[in-house]
């Protein structure tokens, strides 16, 4: 028998490490070859890691969230015939740091988990002292208090004042354990209790829970947290509101949905491919939109194609899916590459191609409701535009009311590239194309 180690393969070009997001296996797992050892995160892509080889989990080199470097060590496995650990290669690192001793012979069986917190019986050592009876003090007259509390139906004993002093705090004497004769409840219990917490019931039936769970921030949500941190933190936004009259544009998607075409497969459009072809003709009038900045080089990198992500929820997080090269889609393209995306953030197989690159983003929170939003901007994008709820609103035309379908548009700018100026004459632009969406078939 010999020992296999499993590094951390190359997941990615330029990659020089990953975040551990979870553990398929466990130490003294039997693993065929292929079996799914782990699943590690980069930049927004997740790539399992299979077992090249049969064998049983001896050691797993990292925790979950921990950042582990390309080439580390992170399984040790215990397979048939000589391995891959001989002598001088037997000491493996966890995430960069010394695990363990001198390494042992390939022969030798390691250490599979942390060692017991008793003692072992095989170490020499002189033995352990007993623990010493607890002492109680000579002037502690009062027994132990019990936290159980009374009998259902059973009266709690108990004089006016501390009746009085209970309803004030707003204790439930039938949680208060007496310490009195015939278990009377006295000021001392009720100091008792309070001095436990108010964890326990009160008058009104209702209890503080004051339980503090610690969640560790890992994995695409962790992604998120710095990449949020770092717009912020970055990137003076200016958010502009808008409101758009998209009855027009409704009409048109409904018409064009029902229409049949021999031989064609068109995917049902939704507002967004309207949008995406909008924002191409409002971006070939100024480019500056469609651009990064690269702020610590001082450089504005100004993109001739249009590639346009589109903020999905899915159940791991936010992840940006991009549709690319959109000034070469027209709405039906735009609509059928925008479905696929979806679709593959959604089951967790968008590769890391398609969830980066993008140079201008697209945020959309109609579903839930919203009228205004502040959109933060993909760094190191400099603009985002936010979709919000569309409805039907009376609209004065001169002369009367009339029941409109009108949506906002609210997008925020990069301030230190772009001015207010040119952020309205964006949006105006996209607004004009949205509200006379025949313009957006023209050429």
């Amino acid at each position: 028998m010999g020992e296999y180690v499993i590094k951390l393969p190359d997941v990615g070009e330029g990659v020089a490490e990953a975040e551990l997001v979870e553990w398929q296996v466990k130490v003294g797992d039997l693993v065929r070859e292929d079996t799914v050892l782990a699943a590690v995160m980069t930049d927004k892509a997740t790539v399992e890691i299979p077992s090249p080889i049969d064998g049983e989990i001896l050691w797993l080199g990292a925790e979950i969230g921990d950042t582990v470097a390309i080439g580390s060590p992170i399984v040790r496995l215990k397979v048939a015939g000589e391995g891959n650990v001989g002598p001088e290669t037997g000491k493996v690192e966890k995430a960069g740091k010394a695990e363990g001793p001198a390494a042992k012979p390939a022969a030798a069986k390691p250490e599979t988990a942390p060692p017991a917190p008793e003692a072992s019986p095989n170490v020499a050592e002189a033995p352990a002292k007993p623990a010493p009876p607890p002492v109680t003090p000579k002037n502690s007259a009062r027994p132990a208090v019990s936290t159980a509390p009374r009998p259902e139906g059973e009266k709690p004993l108990a004089s006016p004042a501390v009746r009085l002093r209970a309803k004030e705090a707003g204790i439930d004497l039938r949680q208060v354990v007496g310490s009195g004769p015939a278990g009377r409840i006295r000021h001392e219990d009720i100091d008792a209790f309070l001095a436990r917490g108010p964890q326990l019931a009160k008058i009104s039936g209702l209890a503080r829970n004051e339980a503090v769970e610690d969640i560790k921030v890992i994995g695409l949500r962790r992604k998120i947290a710095e990449k949020m941190a770092l717009a912020k933190s970055r990137i003076p936004h200016i958010t502009y509101v808008e409101e758009i009259d998209v009855t027009a544009l409704e009409e048109l998607r409904t018409a064009l949905n029902k229409e049949k075409r021999a031989g064609a497969e068109r995917p049902k459009l939704t507002l967004l491919p309207f949008l995406m072809r909008a924002m191409v003709k409002a971006i070939a009038d100024q480019p500056n939109i469609n651009a990064l900045f690269d702020d610590e080089a001082g450089i504005i990198h100004q993109h001739g194609g249009v590639h346009i992500g589109i903020a999905a929820q899915t159940p791991s997080g936010l992840v940006v899916p991009v549709v690319k090269h959109a000034e070469a889609r027209d709405v039906w393209e735009c609509g059928a590459e925008v479905n696929r995306l979806a679709e593959a953030a959604r089951s967790g197989t968008a590769t890391r191609d398609e969830l980066s690159g993008s140079t201008i983003t697209i945020t959309s929170l109609g579903a839930m409701g919203g009228v205004a939003t502040t959109p933060v901007i993909n760094h190191p994008e400099v603009a985002i535009v936010g979709v919000n709820k569309m409805m039907v609103r009376p609209v004065w035309d001169g002369t009367q009311f009339i029941p409109r379908k009108m949506m906002n548009l609210s997008s925020s700018f990069d301030h230190r590239v772009i001015d207010g100026w040119d952020a309205a004459v964006f949006i105006q632009r996209i607004k004009t194309l949205l509200e006379t969406p025949a313009l957006i078939f023209v050429d």
